[in-house]
């Protein structure tokens, strides 16, 4: 951006608070930020002396469009900036790569009859939570638990307005619930259990672990083996809710966090302890994305945004390694989502010390275990693009794009171009494209319509982003007919990119390629076969992925859902057979009915909802034309 372009936009920047956001010459998103005042924070980046952070000599070069969203005050911003980061996940923000969901255990003390499920929010109902837990394995098996020896209601009936004569399910017959729909047991008993189901999962829950001790040792006695590892297992998920920890369990121990963080040119580690009636009930690492690796309190501040507005519980209290520029603004965007106060505390010796000390070893050894993955898949990927490269007599390969179609009886066909470099999947480098000229299960004439989208793009728009890079091979997911499409394709275009195909055998399994009229064998262990079966693998995943996108939104919801007795099978049949809905309802109920699963009642049903005001059903069955 040009110092008259820089002065044009500062003066148009207002002195309020809310988010800016930069862009690059291709329109991308390359930084969100927020502020107290957008106009002298903006200014700040293009000022001579910035504001000190090494990176802002690479990204400010970069910006070629300023724009700005203004919000109330402070902690609407961070709300904001926090949304849009996990959104657009910007070259030079910290960007948290895990969105998790915990689950907790609910107990609905509205109703008359309580039940107890496991559910991923907090809703102010009146209902008892307990949690979060990191291990919804765990959660599980410990309702199961609840289920076996509490005997609560499992089914979702209103018993606050029974129905009359309401018989048993099977849960009461086989001793897993205490019949409260039909009067088997009082609700002020019902409600002790409830109660004891309090204690347990408030976790003085010893006795129950006993109990099922002593189930287990008679089940081994017996030599019933199989019925000893179900409550073994159950003690194990026992061990995971009310795990034995390091920590002071006085009760009066506030639920808090402890967040440790671990460094590398390569990646970032966030490893957290989650504390809660003061034991620790959990461990979890997250991985962040992070440009400006050595700034520490900024990505720490950078996760507690992210993590805290995606999560449904906010401990009291959140104890990190080093202090951070808008603790204050933060504590209070946390404490209107827990609705009390919330402190973010750095200690600086004793237990809590101790504690981000461990997580931080946490968080090292996570990390190193990624650096030393990283390390052995880039390996193994350089060697397969070496090897392909040899192969098929190349002088470098860099960029591999892989091509696939997806269909249901070729309904709402897409395609899928997805891009490895360096032997690496590009994600942000992949396309999608819906099929718009062919109609049908016609894989060739699709494919041929995506590969002319495409290469037309790259031509006409220099700068596209993605599209204006070439690749230096393409894999087609088929074998010489696909390869001689994409090869006809680009010889309009006066292209010449190498082409080739993937040769399968009756197992439909990839065992060689199609290159230059000629099938090259692959060994299954070799590295270029590897790599292969990746670009393979991924195009499948990102094609279907976007089909199941499509036929969730479209396909699935049109006018044959209101017709009765056309469930999903005859609706894609009908649309595969006849191409649209327009085209069924010019059908009379015979050509209906030899549509493969269709039938003369289903065949009338469909032309009576779009003929309603036509001829009866009953004389169109007689109708052959």
């Amino acid at each position: 951006m040009n110092e008259n372009r820089v002065k044009e936009e500062l003066s148009r920047i207002p002195d309020q608070p809310g988010v800016y956001l930069y862009k690059n010459k291709n329109g991308e998103i390359i930084y969100v930020g927020k502020a107290k005042s957008l106009k002298k924070r903006v200014r700040q980046y293009f000022s001579l002396s910035g504001d000190g952070r090494p990176m802002l000599a690479v990204m400010v070069p970069q910006i070629e469009e300023i724009e700005y969203i203004i919000t109330d005050n402070e902690v609407e911003a961070l709300i904001l900036e926090a949304t849009l980061i996990k959104k657009h996940w910007p070259k030079y923000n910290s960007a948290l790569k895990d969105d998790k969901q915990y689950p907790y255990i609910k107990i609905t003390m509205k109703d008359k009859y309580p039940r107890v499920v496991k559910v991923r929010k907090i809703l102010k109902d009146g209902a008892k939570y307990f949690g979060p837990y990191v291990s919804s394995y765990a959660v599980d098996e410990v309702i199961e638990v609840i289920n076996e020896l509490f005997k609560l209601r499992k089914c979702k009936h209103n018993l606050n307005k029974p129905k009359r004569n309401m018989r048993v399910c099977l849960n009461y017959h086989i001793h897993r619930c205490s019949g409260p729909c039909a009067g088997y047991i009082t609700e002020d008993d019902y409600a002790e259990e409830v109660k004891k189901v309090i204690r347990f999962l408030s976790g003085t829950g010893e006795e129950v672990r006993n109990d099922l001790e002593e189930k287990m040792k008679s089940a081994s006695g017996k030599l019933d083996f199989e019925e000893a590892a179900k409550f073994r297992d159950k003690i194990k998920a026992l061990d995971v809710i009310h795990r034995k920890q390091k920590i002071d369990k006085a009760k009066n121990v506030p639920d808090h966090d402890i967040i440790g963080i671990a460094v590398d040119e390569i990646a970032v580690n966030i490893s957290m302890f989650f504390v809660r009636n003061g034991k620790i009930v959990g461990k979890e690492n997250f991985e962040l994305h992070a440009y400006d690796y050595e700034n520490r309190p900024e990505i720490i501040q950078s996760f507690i945004l992210q993590f805290y507005t995606g999560t449904v519980y906010v401990p009291k209290e959140i104890y990190i390694e080093t202090e951070i520029e808008d603790k204050e603004n933060i504590e209070n965007m946390l404490m209107e989502k827990r609705g009390n106060r919330v402190t973010i505390k750095t200690p600086f010796k004793g237990e809590k010390k101790r504690l981000i000390f461990m997580a931080k070893k946490n968080a090292i050894d996570a990390l190193n275990k990624k650096i030393s993955k990283n390390k052995k898949k880039n390996e193994t990927a350089v060697k397969g693009m070496i090897n392909l490269q040899n192969m098929l007599s190349l002088e470098g390969i860099h960029r591999i794009e892989a091509y696939d179609i997806s269909n249901i009886q070729g309904v709402q066909s897409v395609g899928s171009m997805v891009v490895f470099e360096d032997g690496l999947a590009a994600n942000k480098e992949y396309r999608r494209f819906k099929i718009k000229t062919i109609e049908g299960p016609n894989d060739y004439g699709s494919m041929e319509e995506i590969l002319e989208r495409r290469f037309n793009r790259a031509l006409s728009e220099k700068q596209s982003s993605g599209f204006s890079k070439l690749p230096d091979l393409i894999l087609m997911d088929g074998g010489k007919g696909q390869v001689h499409i994409a090869e006809r394709v680009l010889e309009n275009f006066g292209l010449q990119i190498p082409v080739a195909g993937m040769v399968k055998d009756d197992k439909h399994t990839t065992n060689g390629l199609y290159y230059l009229d000629e099938e090259i064998a692959m060994k299954r262990n070799s590295d270029v076969y590897k790599l292969v079966w990746a670009v393979q693998e991924e195009a499948h995943r990102f094609a279907i992925n976007y089909h199941r996108n499509l036929r969730d939104k479209t396909v699935f919801k049109s006018e044959l859902d209101h017709v009765p007795n056309i469930g999903e099978k005859r609706k894609i049949n009908l649309l595969r057979h006849f191409g649209s809905v327009d085209e069924i309802k010019k059908q009379n109920i015979h050509a209906l009915s030899k549509v493969d699963g269709m039938n003369k009642l289903s065949a009338s049903q469909v032309y009576k909802y779009f003929h309603s005001d036509d001829i009866s059903a009953d004389e169109n069955l007689n109708n052959k034309t």
